[in-house]
């Protein structure tokens, strides 16, 4: 791998939007494109939509950059399968046990590596963000749905299926509204932005306070039981309703952590918001991919 040539294709797919950019092996961002998730369309035609900003940047790789893409790593909406063989993401009903990886590895004729993508967004905050030297955190997405990722003992934490950290299913209101899952009063039926235009009938980008407070509160309560559970004291969340929201949203989050640890060992566990911003889901999904490469390349050493 040489670091001043080689890029990872890194690709973030969400309820709302999908993105595509290239990362350098140092976690630079030099490019970026999105497109709308457009929901009327098939499981075929929205794969064509992200495949048009991914060819895209196989191109400004080459033409703009001079540089060389030498894989694709990708960030999805769970649940997924291991490496993204196949995944169907609570917020797109058109992709049900839809095989990405497969599908992009056509496309671009690299090697694909893909991940939940909350557990890519702790990668990125692991390497260069808000949890930077941490051996323990949960990472968290507050945006069309919910997600989180756990990093235990310096290890990305994959569960059974690879699902580990669908913190957005822990239930926060017995009774409450009907979730995607099928489930009721997940943390993604009542804070996410889906979930929020529903409740009130306005885009999560024109919240109330009391709406930003609820939000908050919501989270610090799932993430109190997250960091009873595994012995956590840091919580990381981004999300453009989470990052959007802001002091209101974090002051709230943080009260409802306080007001629900009352154990010793959970005393001081803090919420804080993604350093890397909107800049995240991309470098977590280039960390994917740069991960994936190292793994092949001691494969083959070995």
């Amino acid at each position: 791998m040489n670091p001043d040539r080689d890029l990872i294709v890194a690709i973030d797919i969400g309820g709302t939007k999908m993105a595509a950019g290239l990362m350098t092996l140092r976690g630079d961002l030099v490019d970026r494109t999105q497109v709308p998730v457009d929901h009327g369309l098939g499981e075929h035609e929205l794969f064509a939509s992200l495949a048009g900003i991914v060819d895209d940047m196989l191109v400004r790789a080459e033409e703009h950059h001079q540089m060389t893409p030498i894989a694709v790593g990708v960030g999805c909406a769970g649940p997924v399968e291991p490496n993204v063989e196949t995944v169907s993401p609570v917020n797109i009903e058109a992709w049900r046990n839809f095989p990405l990886r497969s599908r992009l590895a056509e496309v671009t004729s690299l090697p694909v590596y893909g991940d939940l993508d909350a557990k890519s967004l702790a990668m990125a905050e692991g390497w260069l963000g808000a949890a930077q030297g941490r051996s323990n955190f949960l990472a968290m997405v507050v945006s069309t749905g919910v997600g989180g990722g756990v990093v235990l003992n310096g290890q990305l934490l994959d569960g059974a299926t690879g699902n580990a950290g669908h913190v957005g299913h822990i239930v926060v209101e017995p009774n409450g509204r009907r979730c995607g899952c099928g489930s009721r009063g997940c943390l993604e039926a009542e804070a996410s932005g889906r979930a929020i235009e529903s409740i009130t009938g306005r885009p999560p980008t024109e919240p109330s306070y009391e709406i930003m407070q609820r939000t908050g509160e919501l989270v610090g309560r799932a993430v109190a039981s997250v960091c009873s559970l595994l012995d956590l004291d840091l919580v990381v969340v981004g999300g453009s309703v989470a990052l959007g929201f802001g002091a209101t949203f974090f002051n709230s989050a943080q009260a409802a952590l306080d007001r629900h640890s009352r154990l010793e060992y959970m005393r001081g566990a803090r919420i804080t918001p993604a350093r890397l911003g909107d800049r995240g889901p991309l470098v977590g999904a280039g960390a994917v991919g740069l991960r994936g490469v190292r793994r092949s390349t001691r494969g083959a050493a070995h």
